[in-house]
């Protein structure tokens, strides 16, 4: 067994001095997943060699799957057994039925069960089925169960964005036990995509207790991506409360939290490391610790003070670059070689020299490819630059990953349809096959159930709506038809919210366009918190494609930009390419996001975020025009911004490629 873990301060890096639940973080989440499957596998083997059962708690949603899908490999790579392993779930929804798509029994076969020799008996999960009136004594039963088999050896987590484990929501007690719950509207939200909508979604679930948790004798918890990196710093630099009942887990003697890069950006460290320790003061950590003293004192950078900075903990810089005008100037001068308003480069002007941020101003136009995920993400996440680009002359081309089908409300599928037979009427073209169809999607939808996987043909016209959005928003922006590329990429295409996992066909899809188009720049949805996972997978595929592509010739000259869609904004330090947006181009933006009308008004799939895309997207845009004002820049109506991607994880990016130096 692990060895308890329960250090004070003195004993820790003083890094992590105000963490009080021993902290894990590792740059990718395959990393993480490959380190706790090991010591998973590592336990079960050596109840193997005791002769006795090693028992699990096991957890459900995006996070554990990467784990899961190690664990198989091992079982099939590695001779891993799982027939002396004993395993209860977490939770479940309840009213399920197990073969539902969003049952939880039906995801752990999926992801598990179904791939390793754990014997069925073994398997114990809370049972939707069940009336109201059996469920008290049920929860009593699988309690006396988990005490019967010794007590959970390992417990996995994930967190929710309120901070629940389980489906323990704030306010639940560090004594609870096995029960049935009423879930929180934040967690109703956050699984309304699983459910096709929240109002599919149940109000209740049966879940573990915290106390149950915590008589685990050892916890695993998890969590990847940005969207969960406050609630996970929250819970581990945070007091213990039960409105965020991870943070309950301080208390338990063996708990380690796993993070990827995103996750950790939080935790005091990596937020502020100079409010923890001595920093090693390179130009990013300079960029990034000057930007948050002048938001911090809502003052420009040009008029910090050497007395602002060491009355803030940054006495090390000062020691170390200062004085604070010196700092100050070259930060700033950092910061405004960011904005340009020619995101392609221009031609070259001996009366106006070209910026050094973007590669290649001589080569004018330049071809310029930008992947959008979705059909709506590059009009909502970078809409006025794409704009300028064709404005500007730049060849510029569109290629949207997938085809966004399932977020398609099940009216606007009967409405077009409808459209398409009535076009067929009134030109005289054959009714047959059109009528067989509509037939079929009228028939299909007022038979649908929630949550039912949509037929082919609905599959089709709902896909055959969102392309003639795109085209539409692709028309507002100047990009001409020929120039926008369908890719429908296969992973996506299940039906529902969970995908398949990239594969060869899916990058080589990438890599031909890539080789057809040779592109000049190519930008990227670089934002990790899409609840859905499709742009992190998105951005996997590129990355991959361009790995194969990445030693021909035509790519020497080619830069890829990374932008952030309807979910965040990069960081201020972060930014490396600042496009100015003026208030006509904001406006065209906005009616280029218009013309994806089934997204408009009530998205499906709206999020965590009440504002329509369009609202997000202008109200992030004029946030960061606002930064840049308030740090003593030119005050624009709004900025889009971008990061440069180098060839590392997105997470491990640095924060700044133009150096410091050069202002100096």
């Amino acid at each position: 067994m692990t060895t308890a873990f329960r250090s004070t301060a003195t004993e820790r890096n003083p890094a992590t001095v105000r963490e009080h639940i021993d902290t894990r973080v590792l740059a990718q989440p395959e990393e993480v997943n490959r380190a706790v499957a090991a010591e998973i596998a590592a336990l079960i083997r050596q109840r193997q060699a005791e002769g006795t059962h090693a028992v699990l708690g096991l957890a459900t949603g995006s996070t554990p799957t990467g784990i899961y899908g190690e664990l198989i490999r091992l079982h099939k790579e590695e001779g891993l057994s799982f027939k002396n392993v004993v395993t209860f779930n977490l939770d479940e929804y309840w009213p399920m039925q197990p073969d539902e798509l969003q049952s939880y029994v039906r995801f752990m076969n999926e992801h598990l069960f179904d791939h390793i020799d754990i014997p069925e008996e073994n398997i114990n999960i809370p049972d939707g089925t069940l009336s109201a009136e059996d469920v008290p004594s049920f929860c009593a039963a699988y309690e006396d169960k988990i005490a019967e088999a010794g007590g959970l050896d390992i417990q996995l987590l994930g967190i929710g964005r309120t901070g629940h484990i389980g489906f323990n929501e704030p306010g639940s007690t560090m004594d609870s036990r096995t029960r049935m719950i009423w879930l929180d509207r934040i967690t109703r939200l956050d699984a309304a995509s699983d459910f096709f909508g929240l109002e599919h979604v149940p109000k209740r679930a049966i879940t573990m207790g915290v106390g149950t948790i915590m008589a685990a004798r050892r916890v695993i918890i998890v969590a990847f991506g940005e969207g969960k990196a406050p609630i996970a710093a929250r819970a581990i630099e945070g007091e213990v409360t039960p409105v965020v009942a991870a943070s309950f887990l301080q208390q338990h003697d063996n708990t380690t939290f796993f993070l990827d890069g995103a996750a950790a950006a939080s935790l005091t460290r990596f937020a502020t490391p100079w409010l923890v320790g001595d920093c090693a003061w390179d130009d990013a950590l300079i960029r990034k610790a000057v930007t948050w003293l002048a938001m911090k004192l809502d003052k420009p950078i040009l008029k910090l003070t050497d007395e602002d900075y060491n009355e803030h903990h940054l006495q090390g810089l000062i020691a170390e670059h200062g004085p604070a005008y010196n700092i100050n100037v070259n930060v700033f001068g950092v910061m405004q070689r960011t904005i340009t308003g020619w995101p392609g480069g221009k031609p070259q002007d001996a009366q106006r020299p070209t910026t050094h941020i973007v590669k290649g101003d001589g080569t004018f136009p330049k071809r310029c490819l930008i992947f959008s995920p979705h059909p709506d993400d590059d009009v909502i996440s970078m809409g006025g630059t794409l704009i300028r680009l064709a404005d500007q002359g730049h060849e510029v081309h569109v290629a949207y990953q997938v085809s966004g089908s399932i977020a398609v409300f099940d009216e606007d599928a009967v409405r077009f349809t409808d459209f398409a037979s009535d076009f067929n009427r009134a030109f005289g073209i054959d009714q047959k096959q059109t009528d067989a169809i509509e037939d079929h999607i009228e028939k299909f939808i007022k038979n649908k159930q929630p949550g039912q996987v949509d037929s082919p043909e609905t599959q089709k016209i709902k896909a055959l709506i969102r392309r003639g959005e795109a085209r539409a928003a692709g028309r507002a922006c100047g990009v001409p038809y020929d120039n926008l590329h369908f890719l429908d990429m296969p992973f996506y295409e299940t039906g529902t919210v969970r995908k398949k996992p990239i594969g060869d066909e899916d990058v080589k899809i990438i890599v031909d366009l890539l080789n057809k188009l040779q592109p000049h720049q190519v930008y990227c949805a670089g934002d990790l918190s899409d609840p859905h996972g499709t742009h992190r997978v998105c951005l996997q595929a590129i990355f991959a494609a361009i790995e194969q592509i990445k030693d021909q010739k035509w790519y020497d000259d080619c830069e890829v930009w990374l932008y952030r869609g309807a979910w965040q904004e990069w960081e201020p330090e972060r930014i490396e390419l600042a496009v100015p947006i003026s208030p006509e181009e904001l406006m065209r933006k906005r009616h280029a996001i218009f013309k994806h009308e089934s997204q408009k008004d009530k998205a499906l799939f709206p999020g965590n975020d009440p504002r329509e895309f369009w609202q997000r997207a202008e109200d992030r845009n004029r946030a960061t025009a606002e930064v840049y004002d308030k740090l003593g820049l030119a005050e624009y109506e709004a900025i889009e911004a971008f990061v440069k991607w180098d060839g590392r994880p997105v997470t491990q990016l640095n924060p700044v490629t133009t150096k410091l130096a050069a202002a100096r």
